[in-house]
């Protein structure tokens, strides 16, 4: 069993591409863009993904798919700006402007699906936000964990988007459910630099190995 200079295990890795969707990216004017999403950074993050599959690794695709009247949408609070903060009793919602509605050109990956071994959609149920690809804000499991562990993987490299928002709880729920995890900050980008840096900061003390870019993962 091959293992690379970083200690990721081929055979035991997979690779989590985390929400490449219209409605994040600039390129595509998207409803929330984050910045640095232009073309070339898309073509980039497209051309890593492809070198991964190539090297033998798995590759598995985050997709936000919402219903039109989710909880997130300040759309459904009436007198509620975007980015307002929702009190739900036990949490808080940030409210976002509507995005990655189901069937939606914005909601479409970015990247072929077929290239990839498996899509995930996460944020299906209108109650609850979904930021990780493992679970929900109501701590409802996605088909990830189910998937990754039928297939023997034990390590994670992880990137896409945003860096402070789901990239941040992928990759710390997959920490928590015992995965070795990298997150490729080159291939990230975050909403805002202040949550991005401590979403950085956070990772990396929860044991998160945080890389500018993709090293030669290579056989």
């Amino acid at each position: 069993m091959n293992v690379t200079k970083n200690g990721f295990i081929p055979q035991k890795t997979a690779v989590l591409v985390v929400d490449i969707q219209g409605d994040f990216t600039q390129a595509h004017d998207g409803s929330l863009a984050v910045a640095g999403t232009d073309a070339p950074w898309l073509g980039r993050v497209a051309h890593a993904a492809a070198r991964l599959r190539d090297w033998g690794y798995p590759l598995v695709a985050t997709q936000d798919w919402h219903p039109a009247d989710h909880i997130s949408f300040y759309t459904n609070s009436p007198g509620k700006a975007p980015f307002d903060l929702l009190e739900l009793g036990d949490r808080q919602q940030i409210l976002w402007p509507p995005h990655c509605v189901q069937g939606a050109p914005g909601a479409e990956l970015l990247m072929d699906a077929a290239g990839f071994d498996q899509v995930v959609q996460k944020g299906m149920d209108a109650a609850y936000d979904s930021y990780s690809g493992f679970f929900d804000d109501g701590k409802q499991a996605t088909a990830m964990d189910g998937w990754l562990s039928s297939r023997g993987i034990e390590q994670l490299i992880v990137f896409g988007l945003a860096t402070d928002y789901c990239v941040r709880a992928t990759a710390l729920d997959a920490r928590e459910l015992g995965y070795g995890v990298a997150v490729v900050t080159g291939l990230s980008r975050g909403v805002a630099q202040e949550t991005t840096a401590a979403a950085l900061e956070e990772m990396a003390a929860a044991g998160i190995e945080i890389w500018e870019e993709l090293p030669d993962l290579g056989r």
